[in-house]
């Protein structure tokens, strides 16, 4: 999977675009992902994709990095996953395309907006 596009409420992932926020797994997108507190991270919100063992996982906080991760909930994944980068969505999709290369499972949750 290769993001090829994001801007502000969209993004392009192998060729298909999405308005929703989505998880980017190696084998497909799901765009039905969303949080329970809307701009800020809870353990529950990423508890599926934990549960499927990602090697890294990467967290996009929209174009202004307005989605808050709590330290708690950043320790958690943490303790969950190996490799856990948190940045803007801009910077979350070119990560992901650069870390995608190779054996890890990467996955990508991407907030779109804000």
């Amino acid at each position: 999977m290769v993001v090829e596009h994001y801007a502000f409420g969209r993004v392009v992932i192998d060729g298909a675009a999405y308005t929703s926020d989505v998880v980017v797994w190696p084998e497909g997108v799901d765009d039905t992902w969303w949080r329970i507190e809307g701009h800020r991270l809870a353990r529950e919100d990423l508890e599926s994709v934990l549960n499927k063992g990602p090697d890294v996982i990467i967290i996009g906080t929209g174009a202004q990095g307005a989605m808050l991760v709590p330290p708690e909930v950043r320790a958690y994944i943490e303790e969950r996953c190996s490799e856990v980068h948190v940045a803007p969505t801009e910077r979350a999709c070119a990560l992901h395309n650069e870390l995608s290369v190779g054996t890890r499972r990467v996955v990508a949750a991407l907030h779109l907006t804000c």
